[in-house]
């Protein structure tokens, strides 16, 4: 499979989302050391958490609008620079202030991600893969989730928490060089493409693009010469961003205040806490690559994309909220372990839907920018949610069951969202899978 050069930048991002969510995982997993070495009170340390999201949602936006005006792969390579450094710098905070400062760059930086690899993506690939192409590209943020435990825990206990941060700064400065020298904004620029590669792409594109424009959700307009801001005020956009929001609430919860619960309520030690979180990521991983394929083949059996992806947000958000909700209430670590590793599995695999709803219903031109504006209201939630916690667990006196269940409550309006605000224009009952 990564013979072929759509594979191989496929590759490359699945790297660069290791990389990813080893640097922004590494916080939550020293969290106990600096929470104890800067003498940060649970609320404090929610507000540090949910400052990463500031400069992060702002940039979601910001970054696909760069991505369609400038092209992905330099929007991209400059992102990846700038989260390395920021994260390195972490190293440098010496109270809440200057912590907050350098967590809203480093989530400046990381804000581009999404919305580039999906504009990269909607270049090089022909639409019936694109599902399948982001779920192994978003395969790779819970892979370095798992990682960032064992590699974070190991740093920060043998060399005290801030090396931690110097040390994963290199691995992105060492991926940017590979990105900088083997990649293109368009498969038609690169010199090892070939004939046959280069025609299933633009082949693919084409037949997918007369069949996904011109219905009831288009309202009339020509999709290919309408300005972004059609786009942005579609039901069907919103209901997505609603979706998403969802989805990254659970998701930030878990990845901000998880490690700290469990050293907290089931008094787990660093070491033990960093691998009892590996588990929960590497499912998490696995649903992420599994719920591309899983929606690209409902779409193949009933021709419909946005039924496609319905059924996966909806039935998936559904469980995975379920078992967030209980996962505060059970005695043991292991069965919270257990429960959050279920919830994470089918949450991440409704990772790549998102991005495929967009690019089944947005023209190429404005994929960026509209990726982008839902990703920041998606993101809103990292903006609220951890801080939100922070401010529940200290008014419970160190209770964590109330907000997971609002977590799961979250979770079901996102699933309730999708089923009813995601639906298949009338125009589009002509069957997909016979124009590939």
């Amino acid at each position: 499979m990564f013979k072929s050069q759509r594979w191989f930048v496929v590759a490359l991002f699945f790297l660069a989302g290791v990389v990813n969510y080893l640097d922004r995982a590494a916080l939550s997993i020293a969290a106990p050391l600096i929470q104890q070495d800067l003498h940060f009170t649970h609320a404090e340390l929610g507000v540090v958490f949910s400052s990463f999201f500031i400069g992060y949602a702002i940039f979601n936006f910001v970054g696909g609008v760069l991505s369609d005006r400038y092209g992905a792969k330099r929007v991209f390579g400059v992102a990846m620079a700038v989260w390395s450094v920021f994260c390195g710098a972490t190293a440098l905070a010496g109270g809440i202030v200057s912590l907050i400062i350098l967590r809203v760059l480093f989530g400046m930086g990381e804000g581009p991600f999404s919305s580039s690899n999906s504009k990269m993506v909607n270049n090089w690939f022909p639409k019936r893969e694109v599902a399948s192409a982001i779920g192994v590209i978003s395969s790779g943020t819970p892979l370095g989730g798992a990682l960032a435990g064992p590699v974070v825990g190991y740093l920060a206990v043998q060399f005290g928490w801030r090396w931690a941060f110097v040390g994963i700064m290199l691995l992105g400065l060492l991926w940017l060089v590979a990105w900088v020298t083997t990649t293109t904004d368009e498969p038609r620029d690169h010199p090892r493409i070939t004939r046959a590669e280069l025609e299933l792409i633009t082949n693919g594109q084409r037949d997918m693009h007369r069949n996904a424009h011109g219905g009831e959700y288009q309202n009339g307009a020509d999709a290919e010469h309408a300005p972004l801001l059609h786009f942005l005020r579609q039901p069907l956009v919103l209901a997505t961003a609603g979706a998403f929001f969802a989805y990254n609430y659970v998701l930030f919860f878990f990845l901000s205040w998880f490690p700290t619960y469990l050293t907290e309520a089931h008094h787990l030690s660093l070491r033990d806490m960093s691998f009892a979180t590996v588990i929960p990521w590497v499912l998490g991983s696995i649903g992420l690559a599994l719920g591309g394929f899983v929606s690209d083949a409902i779409l193949k059996a009933t021709g419909k994309a946005l039924l496609s992806r319905k059924i996966v947000l909806g039935v998936c958000l559904g469980i995975s909220a379920l078992c967030v909700g209980f996962a505060g209430r059970v005695a043991s670590a292991p069965g919270a372990v257990a429960l959050m590793s279920v919830a994470i599995f089918f949450l991440y695999m409704t990772g790549s839907v998102y991005w495929a709803v967009i690019q089944d219903t947005v023209p190429r031109r404005h994929v960026g920018g509209v990726g982008g504006f839902v990703h920041f209201l998606a993101n809103l939630a990292g903006v609220i949610g951890p801080a939100a916690t922070g401010f529940i667990v200290q008014a419970a006196h160190g209770s964590y069951k109330s907000a997971f269940v609002l977590a799961g409550a979250i979770a079901i309006g996102g699933a309730i969202c999708s089923v009813i605000g995601i639906r298949e224009p009338r125009s589009q009952a002509v069957s997909i899978g016979r124009a590939w």
